[in-house]
């Protein structure tokens, strides 16, 4: 009798950590961006952005418990969301609502206790995505800034944790880089809901493939621009050291690495050998694609080598 009400009790928190969306945690590391690129080593300020870390986690996930709390309905409809553990009557409304509230309680409390500025951070962005989750996304172009905004406000959050000046170049890549990944999703849900897979998304009857291409075309190009000048270092208020213009290339590869991987016919494809691919979400892409991993990688280790030669000369 034991043994079987600890298989249930497991079983449910597998539940849980699927319905908090652990693997969506990925995106709070941006929070560490700020002391990565500023070349720091002072031990105080990682404290204080694992802080920052811990407490997005808490107050996403609450979000994300929100958000399905909300759309239940229409995630009935959807392909893949109908799995998702409220939709597929695993977890109750109730008991994702009482998580939600003391996930938020928790995060809101350690960073009142953390940094004053931390917690008003996190107030906004509860703000914007209860928002969303409500209204906003129902809007065309709000929704992605709505959904941009959450990145944004994870990387000012890092440079507000550890009192660092972070460069207005700096928050314009990320800002950029965050709307080009919100224009994939959608032109991932779009094809989807062309295939009367998906109508779960009211949005989505107002964009089109050329506009949401046209959009992508500005988006990817202006992000790329702001990146190459806030590498180009001091003089133009950018990073530490100009070396990190080295870094440019792989910033490129993997914006167009990332465009062929949800393009339609590249998507069909991979779904012809795992139907579980969508090109949906970048959480997926970043587990599953190597060529994005190996770019990521190099980009971190030659950012790595600039960092440790900065802080050497310093």
């Amino acid at each position: 009798m034991l043994e079987l009400q600890l298989k249930r009790s497991l079983k449910k928190l597998k539940y849980y950590l699927k319905a908090i969306r652990v693997n969506h945690w990925t995106k709070n590391l941006l929070v560490f961006a700020a002391p990565i690129f500023s070349f720091q080593i002072d031990s105080a300020i990682w404290i204080e952005s694992f802080k920052a870390l811990f407490c997005f986690c808490l107050i996403s996930s609450s979000i994300y418990l929100i958000n399905d709390c909300l759309d239940v309905s229409s995630d009935r409809n959807h392909p893949i969301k109908k799995l998702r553990p409220i939709s597929a009557g695993k977890i109750s409304i109730t008991e994702a609502i009482l998580l939600a509230i003391f996930l938020a309680v928790l995060g809101l409390s350690i960073s009142f206790q953390a940094n004053i500025f931390l917690f008003y951070t996190l107030i906004s962005y509860i703000a914007i995505q209860i928002g969303y989750c409500i209204k906003l996304k129902q809007y065309p172009l709000i929704d992605l800034f709505c959904i941009s905004s959450g990145f944004l406000l994870r990387a000012i959050a890092g440079g507000i944790t550890s009192k660092l000046t972070i460069s207005p170049w700096f928050l314009l890549t990320i800002g950029l880089l965050a709307l080009f990944l919100a224009l994939e999703k959608r032109k991932a849900e779009l094809r989807i809901f062309s295939e009367g897979k998906n109508n779960s998304r009211k949005v989505l009857k107002r964009y089109s493939l050329p506009l949401l291409l046209r959009i992508e075309s500005l988006v990817s190009t202006s992000s790329f621009v702001t990146y190459a000048l806030w590498a180009a270092g001091p003089s133009l208020n950018g990073a530490k050291t100009s070396w990190m213009l080295i870094t440019v290339p792989f910033v490129l590869v993997g914006i167009f690495r990332y465009q062929l991987l949800t393009d339609p016919s590249e998507v069909n494809r991979r779904q012809s050998i795992s139907k579980c691919y969508t090109g949906e979400n970048p959480e997926e892409i970043l587990i599953h694609d190597k060529g994005i991993q190996l770019t990521l990688l190099g980009w971190l280790l030659t950012t790595f080598i600039i960092g440790i030669t900065t802080i050497v000369k310093i």
